[in-house]
């Protein structure tokens, strides 16, 4: 054999590998991200080699003040950030995908997910300290607590009363379908797994649910996956109004957006727990720890005085001021598949009108 052909077999060689090599990256990027649609990712690298690897509902405009803080507090630890929607942050962790914190503003999902077997057990003088109603097990902890706010686009409800309950509101809109028709947003109840939430528990507390169900059906509401992009059209004039989303994300928007403005009604208001759990399947648990004491001692947001503030800064009183999302058993009733399904039918027939 020539010196040529020893040269073109290596190279034919090295050429075979790196193909390899690379149909192996994807095939691992394929297995990693199959079952569940990843929203956006960032990484944090640290001063050590491995990253901790977190899971969660929160967007990064948010939350990356709270992961700086963390990291800057631990520079060894790197930080591989996903962000999903709660429905698909269910299915990542029941399949099986692997990471060290699962973080979801969908309670009832994450309940299931600790009730199933599909999380750890974590305690530490920061989890010890929350009181009862914020945690469950040692396997799920609550963060903080979230309302469900409505958020309108001031001009388009220039010269109309502003309603004071879901009553009114459904009267507003009864009255004016030429003012809010394709004008109203809310979550896609399939889709939204906080979305969902909101809705069964609303059901179960107020007769207007389904009352103003069926009238934001009549006026062609616009359907979402998830509270910022709801904001994000009502701040532009494409909404009218956002219904139930985040007030930490509506909040953080009020000073950027001239003319968004969050209606304040009187008759009730849903208040979810953002929770954690450390999945079965984490394998930096110690770090995973860290960042959850963390959490729980600072809360979301940036600043001294952030959006999101830790639970323990409420108080005891806060507890009296929550709405009827609680931690228990009692989020598993419309978890049961045909209870689901029978909500599910009634809301498909309210909106499709």
């Amino acid at each position: 054999m020539c010196f040529a052909d020893l040269a073109r077999g290596v190279r034919d060689v090295i050429a075979q590998s790196l193909l390899g090599m690379l149909i192996a990256s994807l095939l691992a990027a394929v297995a990693v991200a199959q079952g569940f649609e990843i929203e956006d990712r960032r990484s944090y690298p640290g001063a050590g080699d491995e990253m901790l690897r977190v899971l969660s509902t929160a967007d990064l405009d948010v939350f990356e003040p709270f992961l700086l803080r963390f990291q800057e507090a631990n520079p060894e630890v790197g930080i591989d950030y996903v962000t999903v929607s709660s429905a698909e942050l269910n299915r990542a962790i029941r399949g099986g995908a692997a990471f060290d914190l699962a973080l979801s503003s969908a309670m009832d999902l994450q309940f299931s997910l600790a009730n199933d077997g599909y999380a750890q057990s974590y305690e530490s003088a920061v989890t010890d300290a929350l009181p009862d109603w914020a945690r469950w097990n040692d396997q799920l902890f609550a963060f903080t607590a979230e309302p469900a706010v409505i958020v309108i686009n001031e001009a388009r409800f220039e010269g109309l009363p502003l309603p004071r309950t879901r009553a009114d509101l459904v009267t507003l809109l009864r009255d004016h379908p030429e003012r809010f028709a394709g004008g109203l947003g809310t979550y896609d109840l399939r889709e939204s797994g906080l979305g969902y939430l909101f809705a069964t528990q609303e059901a179960r507390s107020s007769d207007a649910y389904w009352r103003l169900t069926e009238v934001m059906g009549r006026l062609d509401a616009r359907l979402y996956c998830c509270s910022s992009r709801m904001i994000d059209d009502v701040a532009s004039g494409e909404l009218a109004l956002a219904y139930n989303v985040l007030g930490s994300y509506a909040e953080g928007r009020l000073g950027a957006d001239a003319g968004l403005a969050i209606l304040p009604l009187e008759d009730f208001a849903n208040v979810m727990l953002r929770t954690a759990l450390i999945p079965a399947t984490a394998e930096r648990v110690e770090d995973a720890g860290r960042m959850l004491d963390a959490l729980l001692r600072e809360g979301m947001g940036d600043g001294p005085e952030p959006v999101l503030p830790p639970l323990q800064a409420r108080g005891e009183a806060a507890a009296s001021a929550f709405g009827p999302i609680r931690l228990g058993p009692a989020l598993m009733v419309y978890l049961d598949r045909l209870n689901r399904e029978s909500f599910l039918e009634a809301w498909d027939a309210a909106m499709e009108q």
